[in-house]
C-alpha cells in the first residue's frame, strides 16, 4: 500500500515537472519489483555488483571471443528440412566479423576465409553454437579462428560441424588501413594458435603459385576422361547466371556488403549448377579457400556465376577382409564407387551503369556430392568440357582437389595422425612445410614442460604425453640470433659438433627456406650398420617481435632416395630448434624431438642421470657457435 502511494505521488511530480530525487525514484522502483525496504549503503571499497552477476567468479575469457548461438527455424532450412549452408555461412562471417571488430575498435571487411570442410548437416529444431575468436593480428589484418557446432536440445548431443579461419582487415575513414595493435595469448591453445597464424598466412600468400607450380609440372593429359562424350553431359548445360541487388540489410553501417551475404548468393547459384549435372538434390561438402578482391556497396547489382568444372569417381575402400573387384568396370556394385563434382561460382558488381566495367567481388570453388538414402555419396555423370576455357577449368578442377587432399590430411589432421615419412613431391611441398614448421610451434608451445636435469648452464626439460615423450635442452648462447640461427639451419655442418652425425648431403633445395638432406648417422648399439634419414629442414625468420628463428626437421621420402639394405631407415617425427634473442649479443638456443621409439631409451637413460651425453653434445653445440660466429661475420661482409 505505502508502495501504490508513493507511486502515485511520484506520477503527480514527474506530471508537475518536479525533479525526483534519486533516492525516492531508486526506492519506488525496487518496491515496485517487490522490495520493501530502501537499498542497502555499500560499505567502503565494496564493489558494486553487477546486474545478473553469479556468485562465484568466472574463468577469464579471450576478449575477442564471441559466441553465438541460432536455433534453426524452417526459414532457415532447405527443403529436406536441414540447414541451408549459404545461411550458415552468413552465421560464421557475422561472429568471426564481430570478433575482429572487438580487437580492431574500428569497422573491419572478409578479406578470405580458408577451406572449410562440412562434417555434418544440420536439422530444424537444432541450435547452431559458433565461437570465434582472434588468433593473431598482424599489420592491418587479422587470423579470426571459428569453431561450429550443433546441440540437439531433445537429446542434449553436441557435434562439430567444422572449423575455419578467416582473415579480416581493418579499416578507417574512407577505407584507409589501420594498423592493429598486437595480441597477447593466455593459454596454451591461445599460444599454440597464435604461433601457427604465421604459417597459415605464409601458405595464404603463395596459394597461387602451388596451382599454377602444379600445372605446370603435370601432363598435359589431366585425365580428359570424356573425350569420347559417351554418357558426359555438357558442362554448358550447367551454367547458372543470377543477380542480386545489394539492400541495406544486406549491408554493414559503412554500406559495404557482408562477406558472408556474398558467400551466401554464391552458395545458392552454385547448388543450382550442381542439380543440373546430377538432376538431384546435392549437399555442399566442402569450400576451397578464398579471397574477396574488393568491396560491393548498397545499391550495386552482383552479378553470380556459376558451372560445373569437373565430377571425380571416388573408389570406396570397404572394411577389412571385404574384397575389391580388380579395376572399376562399368559393372562394379555402385556401393564401391562415389562421385564428387567442382563447381566453379564468381561474383561481379556494377552500379547502374552497364557502360563501365564489372568489378570482379570473388571466385570460389565448392565440392558436392550426392547422397543415397543411407547418407553414402551416389556415383555422378561425367562433364563433357567446352573447348577452350571449359578444358583448362576441367584440368585446374584435377589439380585443386589434389591440393585440397594435400592440405586436409597434411595441414589439416594432428600431428599424431600424419604418416612419419610423407612422400614428397611439387605439389605439397607447401602443406609438408607448414605442417613440419607447425608441429615444432605446437610442441614449443606446451604448457606442462618439467625440469629434468640441470648441468652448469645447460637445462633439460621433459614433456609426457600419451603417445609421446619430448625434451627440450636450452642453454644461452653470446652470439646473435639471426647469426645462431644461420649457422644451425645448415645440416652439413652438424657433424662438427654432433658426434651422432657422420654426413648430410644437400639432396634438394627447394626454396630459400626449405631443404631436403639425406643424413647418416652412427651404428646403433644393437644394429652392425648406420642409419639414414631423408629429412626435410624448414627454416623461418620471426614474423613479428618475440617470435623466435625457428628450424625445423622432419623424415619424408623421395623415390630418388629409397631405404637400402646398408643402412638402417631411421625416421623423426618432429625436432629443431627454436633461437630467441636475449639482447644484442645474447641468444637462448633451445632444441626439441619428440623422440621416436628407437631413440627411446638413449632420452631416458640422459633423463635419468645415467649418461651426460645429450648435454655434451649441447656444450659442444655452443663451442661450435662461438668458434664460427666470427668466421660467419667475415664471410658475410666478403659477401
Amino acid at each position: 500500500r505505502a508502495t501504490l502511494l508513493l507511486s502515485r505521488c511520484l506520477l503527480k511530480m514527474v506530471k508537475g515537472n518536479v525533479i525526483v530525487p534519486e533516492e525516492i525514484l531508486s526506492f519506488c522502483c525496487n518496491g515496485l519489483q517487490g522490495s520493501t525496504s530502501p537499498p542497502r549503503a555499500r560499505e567502503p571499497g565494496e564493489r558494486e555488483e553487477a546486474p545478473g552477476a553469479m556468485a562465484s567468479p568466472s574463468p577469464a575469457r579471450n576478449p575477442t571471443e564471441v559466441q553465438m548461438s541460432q536455433l534453426v527455424l524452417p526459414c532457415h532450412t532447405n527443403h529436406r528440412g536441414e540447414l541451408s549452408t549459404g545461411q550458415l555461412l552468413k552465421w560464421i562471417d557475422t561472429a568471426a566479423c564481430l570478433s575482429a571488430e572487438r580487437h580492431a575498435g574500428c569497422p573491419c571487411v572478409t578479406a578470405s576465409m580458408d577451406d572449410i570442410y562440412f562434417e555434418h548437416t544440420i536439422s530444424v529444431g537444432q541450435v547452431v553454437n559458433i565461437k570465434a575468436k582472434v588468433n593473431r593480428a598482424f599489420n592491418s589484418s587479422m587470423e579470426v579462428g571459428i569453431q561450429v557446432s550443433y546441440e540437439d536440445l531433445c537429446s542434449g548431443k553436441h557435434c562439430s560441424i567444422c572449423k575455419a579461419y578467416a582473415t579480416f582487415v581493418a579499416q578507417g575513414p574512407l577505407g584507409s588501413k589501420v594498423r592493429l595493435k598486437p595480441l597477447t595469448p593466455q593459454t596454451e591453445e591461445e599460444k599454440i594458435e597464435y604461433s601457427i597464424a604465421a604459417e597459415r598466412r605464409r601458405m595464404r600468400l603463395v596459394h597461387k603459385d602451388t596451382l599454377k607450380d602444379l600445372l605446370t609440372h603435370s601432363t598435359q593429359e589431366t585425365e580428359l576422361e570424356t573425350r569420347d562424350g559417351r554418357g558426359a553431359v555438357p558442362a554448358e548445360k550447367t551454367r547458372v547466371e543470377s543477380v542480386e541487388l545489394v539492400l541495406p540489410p544486406h549491408a554493414n553501417h559503412q554500406g559495404n556488403t557482408f562477406g558472408g551475404q556474398i558467400m551466401a548468393w554464391m552458395e545458392n547459384v552454385a547448388t543450382i549448377a550442381a542439380s543440373r549435372l546430377c538432376h538431384a538434390h546435392p549437399t555442399l561438402r566442402a569450400i576451397e579457400m578464398f579471397h574477396f578482391r574488393g568491396p560491393s556497396q548498397v545499391g550495386d547489382r552482383l552479378v553470380l556465376k556459376a558451372i560445373v568444372n569437373n565430377a571425380f569417381k571416388n573408389r570406396w575402400v570397404p572394411a577389412a577382409g571385404v574384397p575389391l573387384p580388380p579395376s572399376p568396370r562399368p559393372s562394379a556394385p555402385s556401393s564401391l564407387l562415389s562421385g564428387s563434382m567442382e563447381v566453379g561460382v564468381s561474383a561481379e558488381a556494377y552500379g547502374q551503369e552497364m557502360s563501365v566495367s564489372r568489378r570482379h567481388i570473388n571466385s570460389a570453388f565448392m565440392t558436392f556430392v550426392v547422397l543415397d538414402q543411407e547418407g553414402h555419396p551416389r556415383t555422378l555423370p561425367m562433364v563433357a568440357p567446352e573447348p577452350g576455357d571449359g578444358e583448362r577449368r576441367y584440368r585446374e578442377a584435377s589439380a585443386r582437389k589434389k591440393i585440397r587432399l594435400d592440405r586436409k590430411y597434411v595441414v589439416s589432421c594432428k600431428q599424431t595422425e600424419v604418416p612419419l615419412s610423407v612422400p614428397w613431391d611439387q605439389s605439397n611441398k607447401v602443406y609438408l612445410s607448414y605442417n613440419n614448421v607447425s608441429a615444432l610451434k605446437m610442441l614449443v608451445a606446451k604448457a606442462n614442460w618439467a625440469l629434468a636435469r640441470e648441468k652448469e648452464k645447460v637445462r633439460m626439460y621433459t614433456l609426457e604425453e600419451d603417445k609421446f615423450l619430448s625434451f627440450r635442452i636450452e642453454m644461452s648462447v653470446c652470439i646473435t640470433a639471426s647469426r645462431a640461427f644461420s649457422l644451425l639451419s645448415n645440416l652439413r655442418r652438424r657433424h662438427e659438433w654432433d658426434s651422432h652425425y657422420v654426413s648430410a648431403e644437400l639432396v634438394q633445395k627447394v626454396d630459400d627456406d626449405d631443404m631436403i638432406y639425406h643424413v647418416v648417422s652412427q651404428k646403433l648399439r644393437h644394429e652392425n650398420k648406420p642409419q639414414d634419414f631423408v629429412i626435410l629442414a624448414s627454416r623461418r625468420k620471426p614474423c613479428s617481435k618475440g617470435d623466435p628463428y625457428v628450424v625445423a626437421f622432419r623424415s619424408v621420402m623421395l623415390p630418388t632416395h629409397p631405404a637400402r639394405a646398408e643402412f638402417t631407415r631411421g625416421e623423426t617425427l618432429c625436432s629443431g630448434f627454436c633461437i630467441w634473442p636475449e639482447s644484442e649479443e645474447m641468444s637462448k638456443v633451445a632444441y626439441y624431438n619428440q623422440a621416436m621409439p628407437g631413440y627411446l631409451n638413449y632420452v631416458t637413460t640422459n633423463v635419468a642421470g645415467l649418461s651426460s651425453d645429450i648435454c655434451s653434445t649441447f656444450e659442444a653445440c655452443e663451442k661450435f657457435l662461438l668458434k664460427n660466429k666470427e668466421d660467419l661475420i667475415s664471410r658475410l661482409q666478403d659477401f
